[in-house]
C-alpha cells in the first residue's frame, strides 16, 4: 500500500494572480502522483492548504483534486478554518466540532487529527481531542496504526519555527498515545523541510512543502533581533510517499522537477542489476 503525504499548500498566498505559483506548484506534484511510476492508493493533504482560510482557495484546491483517480483525506493546518473547509470538501469527515477522524485500511489504521487552534500557529490539542484519541487507539490495540497530524510535537533546531517542548497540548497527545504501543510513526508538516526523528517510541516524519520551503538555518535566533537570516527559499515542491508491507512502514520523499536523468535500466545498467540482484541473500 502506498499512502501520499502533501502538506503545506498555502494556496492563495497571492490573492488574485490566477497564475499563483502555489497554485503551479500544487499541479506540479499531482501530476508526479498521477502520472509517475508510483501511484499512490490514497493521498493525504496534512493542513495548511490555504494561506487566509477563504472560500475560494479551498474550491480551487477541491477543483484541482478532483481529478486524482484515488481517495484524497484532507486535514486542517494553522492557516486553515474548519467551516469553509468542510463546504468546500464535503466528504471529510468531522465531528465533536474537529476536523478528525480515523481510515481503516489493508491491516492498517490511519488516524488524522486536527491540531489547529484557529488563530494560533501553533499547535493545539484539547482534552476533548485527547480523549477521542485515546478511545480510537483502545477500540483496535493490535492494529498497527499510523497518526497525522499538521504540528509535529517536537523541537527541531528551526528556531523561528519550533515549538515549545513544555507546551500543555504537547503533553496531552503524549499522555494519548502512552499506553498504545500500536502507534508505529507520525506524520506531520508544518515545518516545509524534511525531518526524521524519533518521538516517544514512534518514527517522526516531517513532510517538506509543495509551496516554497523553510531555510535550513539551525542556529538560535532573537526575536528582537533580525539578523537577515534566509528563511523561505524557492527549493521545489516536495511529496511523502509511505509504504506499507504489512509488517513496517517505509518512508521516501522526492522533490518534484524537471531533472535530467543520467541513468536508466538498459544495457549499460544491465550489469550492475544483475551484480546486485545476484548478492541479495547470499551474505
Amino acid at each position: 500500500m502506498l499512502i501520499a503525504q502533501i502538506t503545506d499548500l498555502h494556496i492563495g498566498f497571492d490573492r488574485g494572480n490566477p497564475d499563483e505559483p502555489n497554485q503551479e506548484r500544487l499541479e506540479r506534484v499531482l501530476d508526479r502522483l498521477i502520472g509517475g511510476p508510483n501511484r499512490p492508493d490514497l493521498l493525504l493533504l496534512t493542513g495548511d492548504l490555504t494561506e487566509f482560510g477563504d472560500a475560494e482557495s479551498y474550491r480551487r484546491i477541491a477543483d484541482s483534486v478532483a481529478r486524482c483517480p484515488f481517495p484524497v483525506w484532507p486535514m486542517m493546518g494553522n492557516h486553515d478554518l474548519r467551516a469553509p473547509l468542510l463546504k468546500a470538501l464535503p466528504d471529510t469527515p468531522s465531528q465533536g466540532g474537529f476536523v478528525h477522524y480515523a481510515l481503516s485500511l489493508d491491516g492498517l489504521r490511519l488516524i488524522l487529527l486536527d491540531t489547529t487552534q484557529e488563530g494560533r500557529h501553533g499547535g493545539a490539542f484539547c482534552a476533548a481531542r485527547a480523549q477521542w484519541l485515546s478511545d480510537e487507539l483502545a477500540a483496535h490495540p493490535d492494529t498497527p496504526t499510523v497518526i497525522a497530524m499538521h504540528h509535529p510535537p517536537v523541537e527541531t533546531g528551526i528556531a523561528w519555527m519550533d515549538v515549545g517542548q513544555s507546551e500543555a497540548w504537547i503533553a496531552r497527545f503524549a499522555a494519548a498515545i502512552a499506553d498504545h504501543r500500536q502507534v508505529q510513526a507520525i506524520l506531520s508538516g508544518h515545518l516545509h523541510r524534511n525531518i526524521l526523528t524519533l518521538w516517544n517510541g514512534a518514527a517522526l516524519a516531517v513532510c517538506a512543502s509543495t509551496a516554497p520551503q523553510a531555510a535550513l538555518d539551525l542556529n538560535s535566533s532573537d526575536p528582537d533581533q533580525p539578523d537577515g537570516r534566509p528563511m523561505i527559499v524557492a527549493e521545489p515542491p516536495a511529496y511523502a510517499l509511505h509504504r506499507w508491507d504489512g509488517q513496517r512502514l517505509v518512508s521516501h520523499s522526492e522533490a518534484v522537477g524537471d531533472f535530467p536523468v543520467l541513468a536508466r535500466f538498459d544495457a549499460a545498467m544491465q550489469p550492475v542489476v544483475r551484480l546486485i540482484d545476484g548478492e541479495r541473500g547470499t551474505s
